[in-house]
């Protein structure tokens, strides 16, 4: 492998890992590995952060492009991107099964939402 391919696959891991070391953006990413698919509002409630907040954060995440989104209406859903090459959804997965407790509260807060679509009719509205 040449020096440039192991410098962007180096680049690479380094930029992914900056990401996922925030608190806030890998709070997001454990919630939307265990909702499958969240809006901000959803995540504003769950983290209890302002949407400007919650925003850049996504953004830095679709820049990694760790994330997708489905518009409807007005209305941004996010959920995993697809495809993530193999070694982040390793990652991203064992972060997940062995770190659930990360996002309890965020899950308590957004249980006390409702469930879909009662959750979606109170804040995507």
């Amino acid at each position: 492998m040449n020096t440039a391919t192991n410098r962007v696959r180096e680049s690479d891991c380094l930029l992914f890992f900056k990401v996922m070391a925030d608190d806030t953006r890998l709070k997001i990413i454990l919630m939307l590995m265990c909702e499958s698919e969240l809006c901000v509002c959803e995540l504003t409630h769950a983290l209890e952060l302002s949407q400007p907040k919650i925003s850049r954060h996504i953004a830095l995440l679709k820049k990694q492009q760790l994330l997708s989104e489905r518009k409807s209406g007005r209305w941004v859903y996010y959920s995993m991107a697809k495809p993530l090459s193999q070694w982040k959804q390793i990652v991203i997965k064992s972060c997940f099964e062995e770190n659930l407790p990360v996002i309890d509260e965020c899950l308590r807060n957004l249980a006390m939402m409702g469930e879909r679509p009662e959750r979606a009719q109170q804040c995507c509205n």
